[in-house]
């Protein structure tokens, strides 16, 4: 895969322009779609978001150009769809590894959110950090509102079934430790060499993570 990503910026759109025409149904247009998503991801690994056109998009994903037009009206509305379903499922993963790691003591839940969170982002960190940066003038408010709402609701109900600890203020706490691990996540995938750093930054954040937590209880 080539690291050696081009980025540029693309015209900022309000959100009625990125929306689907409309959504797959039935199994043939699925793959149709997922075949264009697919296509759209190596397309900016090859070339960056200058080499994205639709015409491109659609040659890769073997399909015609009034087919791909038939989802999405632009490449700005497949480039929003995509980072919604990629928002989505790393929003459902993390709610299943709250769930699954509730009444658990302190630290075992601090490491399972910011586990689930980075397991979340790292299927293919290149592939991440080139959609990152393709998007990045894209007004996605509505995307990144719901995702951080999700968020919030499965680290909070995860620390206040903890079995170790209590916290005064729980939402302010949730609001500053997702801040950081989004936060500290979003900056990995900005950076070249994100495979290597991510080790390391694994293991810091969990550090620094148990070290709030238990800072924060009463």
């Amino acid at each position: 895969m080539n690291a050696q990503v081009r980025y540029s910026h693309m015209t900022a759109l309000p959100p009625g322009r990125l929306k689907s025409r409309k959504q797959p149904s039935q199994a043939r247009s699925q793959a149709t779609v997922e075949a264009i998503f697919e296509a759209t991801i190596q397309v900016l690994l090859q070339g960056g978001a200058r080499a994205l056109t639709t015409n491109r998009i659609a040659e890769k994903a073997g399909v015609s150009i009034g087919t791909l037009y038939q989802y999405y009206p632009g490449k700005e509305a497949l480039l929003y769809a995509l980072v919604g379903r990629h928002l989505d499922k790393a929003s459902a993963a993390v709610e299943l590894a709250c769930r699954a790691h509730r009444s658990m003591p302190l630290a075992d839940c601090s490491d399972a959110f910011v586990n689930a969170y980075i397991d979340a982002k790292i299927g293919d960190p290149e592939a991440s950090r080139a959609l990152y940066h393709a998007s990045t003038a894209l007004d996605m408010k509505d995307l990144t509102d719901t995702t951080i709402k999700r968020l919030h609701g499965a680290a909070r109900d995860l620390l206040a079934s903890a079995q170790d600890s209590r916290f005064e203020n729980l939402d302010g706490v949730v609001f500053s430790w997702v801040a950081v691990v989004t936060g500290g996540t979003r900056q990995i995938f900005e950076e070249d060499e994100t495979i290597e750093r991510l080790p390391i930054f694994r293991e810091q954040l969990a550090r620094m993570s148990r070290a709030y937590l238990n800072a924060a209880k009463v």
